[in-house]
């Protein structure tokens, strides 16, 4: 079902690439154009054949596409997003997939046309590899998307970016762009932060040679390494853009991980098995709503 005449999909790293093959294989539009401003990913875009036109320079397809996708880190996003906004055609929908909502819609506003459509997006779902080969077409299958419109968007064109991410296999949800932002700081931001710091003190640490981090690496520290070789300049902006949210989802963090260390000082066993039993059945919501799974190592490879 064709959803969408042309498809404009600038950036075609992970999930740029996984957007396109997804588009295609469910013949949800007519052309697909991805750009991106690096010459190598363009080159591999060509040779994945998902596209029916590929280019180094989005104005190459500003005025042909009717939905333009921008799936760049969200630095990239407010370096381009004026041109990419002055140079739509009337009536096409602008959409992103950034993990920041706020920051972006307050960047945007200034420059938005009365005749275009613009409603932000973020698919929550992604692996710790990066480019263009790295994508595919299921990796938005039974993940949520989430989409921040504005008051005055029109009902019909997010609806149909709603078909869009559902035909992808994405279940959708609508949520104010503040409330996106403190949301993902808790279940994805801070974590990543946090993978990072742990990753990074236990490399750093005078008793502990690297060769021994690595080769006694157990299952909790191998996860953590996972999340820490997620794209680097992507969480950069991250952290940058939703300062707010991050700081405030840390502060409590901070809160919590020291009552946990007053209880271990203090050999306080019952204050930590409330604890540990409160947050083990959070793991049992999250794979009865089918986000996970129950497989040993949560089903990743070894």
């Amino acid at each position: 079902m064709t959803l969408y005449y042309s498809v404009l999909v600038i950036g075609g790293g992970l999930i740029g690439s996984s957007i396109a093959r997804a588009i295609k294989n469910k013949n949800l539009a007519d052309r697909i154009y991805i750009a991106d401003v690096s010459s190598d990913a363009c080159g591999v875009l060509r040779t994945l054949d998902i596209a029916d036109e590929v280019s180094e320079d989005y104005n190459d397809y500003l005025e042909r596409a009717d939905l333009i996708v921008l799936a760049t880190p969200p630095g990239v996003m407010k370096t381009i997003g004026a041109s990419v906004v002055e140079g739509m055609k009337t009536g096409a929908v602008l959409t992103d997939v950034g993990s920041i909502k706020l920051d972006i819609v307050r960047h945007f506003e200034p420059f938005l046309r009365s005749d275009i459509h613009f409603i932000p997006g973020h698919p929550i779902a992604g692996t710790e590899n990066s480019g263009p080969a790295a994508g595919f077409a299921e990796l938005f299958e039974d993940r949520w998307c989430i989409l921040t419109p504005g008051e005055n968007v029109d009902e019909a064109e997010v609806e149909r970016l709603t078909d869009l991410w559902e035909s992808m296999g994405s279940q959708v949800a609508l949520m104010d762009a503040g409330r996106h932002d403190i949301v993902l700081a808790t279940t994805s931001h801070v974590p990543h932060l946090i993978a990072y710091t742990l990753v990074g003190t236990a490399m750093d640490m005078e008793t502990v040679t690297r060769n021994d981090v690595v080769k006694y690496s157990a299952g909790g520290f191998r996860d953590f390494t996972r999340i820490a070789a997620s794209d680097p300049e992507m969480w950069r902006d991250v952290f940058m853009q939703n300062k707010d949210g991050v700081l405030e989802v840390v502060d409590r963090f901070i809160e919590d991980l020291s009552a946990l260390k007053r209880a271990i000082r203090w050999d306080d066993a019952d204050t930590l098995m409330e604890h540990f039993s409160k947050t083990r059945d959070i793991r049992r919501h999250i794979v009865d709503a089918g986000q996970d799974t129950d497989k040993p190592d949560f089903g990743r490879e070894p």
